[in-house]
């Protein structure tokens, strides 16, 4: 089995009604909450070089995007799938961990967040140095917001005024306040 993680490219556009539907059917199977994309959504993003892709043997194996909100102080890592054909291999953990670089590179200022109901992505979320946060530290711009309303528990998160879901809240520092946090130690080891 060959395995690919890679930004995506302008020819993998034609991935693109399959990683909706692979998002769709993800969504039903659970029965939670994954906003629905069309696929000229998907394509946009992959030829903005905001996309990570799985390939399996030249096969979708998974996907991810960036979005970005209040220009460029938020980053969203959104629409983690894997093709279930290609689950247990961790692609996921793989897919996360790119879409995470891709975002720290392209938008060292932001701080990327993101919201979701499922364990294994709050697992890889901390793993990568997200920590759970309240709603109210995310983006407040409408449009990200605009993006629930195809989950079937957009009633629950507009009943509390945005300030709480199913879903859980992670955020992790921007790559520029991550450096900042990196205390330096060396020079205070003292010999004895």
């Amino acid at each position: 089995m060959q395995i690919k993680i890679l930004v995506a490219q302008p020819e993998h556009t034609v991935f693109a009604p399959a990683i909706c539907a692979l998002i769709e059917e993800s969504a039903k199977a659970r029965g939670t909450g994954i906003a629905k994309r069309k696929p000229e959504y998907i394509e946009e993003k992959i030829l903005s070089g905001k996309a990570i892709l799985a390939l399996v043997d030249g096969e979708i194996g998974g996907f991810s995007y960036i979005e970005t909100w209040e220009h460029g102080k938020y980053v969203a890592n959104s629409g983690l799938i894997v093709n279930p054909a290609f689950r247990r291999h961790g692609l996921a953990r793989r897919i996360k961990a790119a879409i995470f670089r891709l975002s720290r590179t392209k938008y060292p200022e932001a701080r990327i967040f993101g919201i979701t109901t499922s364990l294994p992505v709050m697992k890889i979320n901390s793993d990568l140095g997200y920590r759970p946060v309240t709603f109210s530290e995310l983006t407040q711009d409408d449009a990200f917001w605009a993006g629930c309303k195809t989950c079937p528990n957009h009633d629950i998160l507009e009943r509390n005024q945005r300030r709480m879901c199913l879903c859980t809240a992670m955020m992790a520092p921007s790559a520029v306040e991550a450096r900042k946090m990196a205390v330096d130690l060396s020079d205070m080891i003292v010999e004895a």
